[in-house]
């Protein structure tokens, strides 16, 4: 196999993945891949990405939890400045895991990545002054496709980190329903 040590269903959830891309470093710096197709199809990650994202945010910055309704995403999501805590929350009905979640913190010095399949909510928190967030998705964005979790559902119960400082995040995300709401809608 090539330049990646892959963690498959962490958490014990099916599905998501912890990628570790090797890297090569000495007193110049680092070198490493952050994506190669070969690599992920011998590790039997068979996924067309088809858009790269990339988002700035600053400490106390809260997005998600999102997903997209009729054209889910699968999502690979590293950090290249800072770090995050990075979670994704299995929605997918019928999973034996469903509502449970899973975090991972990513920084720019553990360098990995976490691959998260359709059928999941996706959100992190900034930890550090600023965060610069990447990630591949295999569909496009479909603006009028947005669906979301409240971050605090309690049925969830995310163990978020304390940032020391006030959140901040989009009116949208303060006002997302429950899992339990739209599992019973």
């Amino acid at each position: 196999m090539g330049q990646i040590k892959v963690d498959y269903n962490v958490g014990g959830i099916e599905g998501l993945c912890v990628i570790n891309p090797t890297v090569h470093g000495d007193k110049r710096g680092y070198f490493s891949e952050t994506y190669n197709l070969r690599d992920m199809h011998e590790a039997g990650i068979d996924i067309a990405f088809v858009q790269d994202n990339q988002s700035s945010s600053t400490k106390g910055v809260l997005r998600g939890l999102h997903f997209q309704i009729n054209f889910p995403q699968t999502k690979l999501v590293r950090v290249i400045k800072g770090s995050v805590y990075d979670v994704a929350v299995d929605i997918r009905k019928g999973s034996k895991t469903f509502g449970k979640y899973f975090g991972i913190e990513l920084t720019e010095e553990n360098r990995k990545q976490f691959l998260i399949p359709k059928g999941f909510a996706h959100g992190f928190i900034v930890l550090s002054d600023i965060a610069e967030f990447c990630y591949k998705c295999d569909d496009y964005w479909h603006p009028n496709d947005e669906g979301g979790i409240l971050y605090s559902d309690p049925d969830i119960n995310i163990s978020w980190p304390e940032v020391n400082c006030e959140l901040i995040m989009s009116e949208k995300d303060k006002r997302w329903p429950l899992l339990k709401e739209l599992t019973n809608s």
